[in-house]
């Protein structure tokens, strides 16, 4: 590797670290505002969307410039390439925020309704996640990012829990079905958190050991003596 380049890529580094810090702030306020009834702090998030817009057009336009002018190959190239792909999956990422903000809002603005203990319990899981999935990119560790995609399953079986809890709710009380209907959708949006961290661990992988490990686990066995 060039010199030139290694501070480059190492400016790159900071750069979608810096993003992720803002996604995840923007994730926590989110569910802050859901928790509290805060639509103050809900309506933040969401106008605070297009500070990653903007973030998520900058790295991708340093990608491809980086890309022309060095021309990598092997690890770098590799680097370069999971960035791109996790830059779009942070954007995603703080979609979903907005969209659980946009849920609280409404939320803060009718009367109180009970929210399922395992909707904390996926929130907790997602930002995990999250994390690690970070943490795993800083340190190039295809490992940790391995056991954060097994991580992913736990995050489903909540959401399951969750929306059979509001399906329940809405059942007892059919009064509450407006409103436990926009709990079933940050439920959703969480758990779509939860597959965008997966992403993140999967294109880790790639960067640390060159192995594409997305949908391998849908793929059927090779048969023994085929041609």
């Amino acid at each position: 590797m060039s010199r030139h380049l290694e501070i480059e890529i190492q400016k790159l580094k900071k750069r979608i670290l810096a993003v992720g810090e803002v996604v995840v702030d923007a994730i926590q306020k989110a569910l802050q505002a859901l928790q509290e009834r805060r639509a103050e702090l809900a309506r933040e998030v969401i106008e605070g969307d297009r500070r990653i817009d903007r973030a998520e057009v900058e790295v991708e336009e340093e990608c491809l410039k980086l890309l022309a002018l060095y021309q990598p190959v092997a690890e770098d190239l590799r680097f370069i390439a999971a960035v791109m792909k996790i830059n779009g999956d942070m954007e995603r990422m703080g979609d979903e925020a907005v969209n659980i903000a946009e849920h609280a809002l409404f939320l803060a603005s009718h009367d109180p309704i009970a929210v399922p203990k395992r909707l904390q319990d996926l929130s907790e899981v997602s930002m995990r996640m999250v994390g690690e999935s970070l943490t795993a990119f800083v340190h190039g560790d295809g490992e940790a990012a391995r056991r954060i995609c097994a991580e992913d399953d736990e995050a489903d079986e909540y959401n399951r829990q969750v929306i059979n809890a509001v399906w329940k709710m809405m059942r007892d009380d059919p009064k509450t079905v407006e409103r436990a209907t926009h709990l079933f959708s940050v439920s959703r949006h969480l758990e779509r958190i939860a597959d965008h961290a997966t992403n993140i661990a999967e294109d880790v992988v790639y960067m640390a050991e060159g192995k594409i490990i997305r949908h391998r686990a849908e793929l059927p066995p090779t048969k023994s003596g085929a041609s």
